[in-house]
């Protein structure tokens, strides 16, 4: 998968949209390396949830130009600068200031694609409107996560996939056995040391 063109996005951007960074390119590589499994399943309607700059989704709509790609941002500099990056790369995309994925319709999307706010926090640094939240995750990183978690069995396709990246700080076998419980199976696809953190993205498929 090619990654996006991004120059046409001015550095000073960036204090307002997160930038892209090592966790946006797991999850690129991650889809990459998954490519076969995506493609035998024709997806038809592609969501990424908290798009940021647009590279992932740009990335997937440029490897699936018959898809229907959308995405979804709390922020709306985030949405416009996604809708620019898909434009940019010639990506047919809606980009939706939206919380999550609530207001769309049931069981519409074979891929939903989430790199969420994962940096373990206080509740209260959420949601505070600014660039923080495209990073805090409060307690254990997930309370971001854990909302659309539930969220998945209503939105995803019958046959449909999620890919979530997730840090060690996590707890990620917690998320396993949330999304167990929905009847979904899972497996890593993808794990890489950064820093000090220990990233990995997860599939999850009925």
């Amino acid at each position: 998968m090619e990654t996006p063109y991004q120059n046409h996005i001015d550095k000073a951007d960036f204090d307002h949209v997160y930038e892209p960074s090592e966790d946006s390119f797991l999850l690129i590589d991650a889809l990459e390396k998954d490519l076969e499994y995506v493609k035998a399943k024709n997806p038809t309607f592609c969501l990424e949830v908290g798009s940021g700059s647009g590279v992932i989704i740009g990335a997937f709509g440029m490897a699936f130009p018959y898809t229907i790609c959308m995405s979804t941002d709390i922020n709306f500099k985030a949405c416009i600068m996604t809708k620019q990056t898909a434009s940019f790369n010639k990506v047919i995309l809606d980009s939706v200031n939206m919380d999550l994925a609530s207001l769309f319709i049931d069981k519409k999307f074979d891929v939903i694609i989430f790199n969420p706010p994962y940096v373990v926090t206080a509740t209260e640094e959420c949601r505070v409107n600014d660039i923080s939240d495209s990073w805090a995750g409060g307690v254990k990183g997930r309370e971001v996560t854990d909302r659309l978690l539930h969220m998945i069995p209503k939105k995803l396709a019958d046959h449909g996939v999620l890919y979530l990246l997730l840090i060690e700080d996590n707890i990620p076998v917690e998320v396993i056995q949330i999304m167990s419980m929905y009847g979904f199976k899972s497996e890593t696809v993808l794990r890489r040391r950064v820093r000090n953190e220990q990233q990995l993205v997860l599939k999850f498929y009925k």
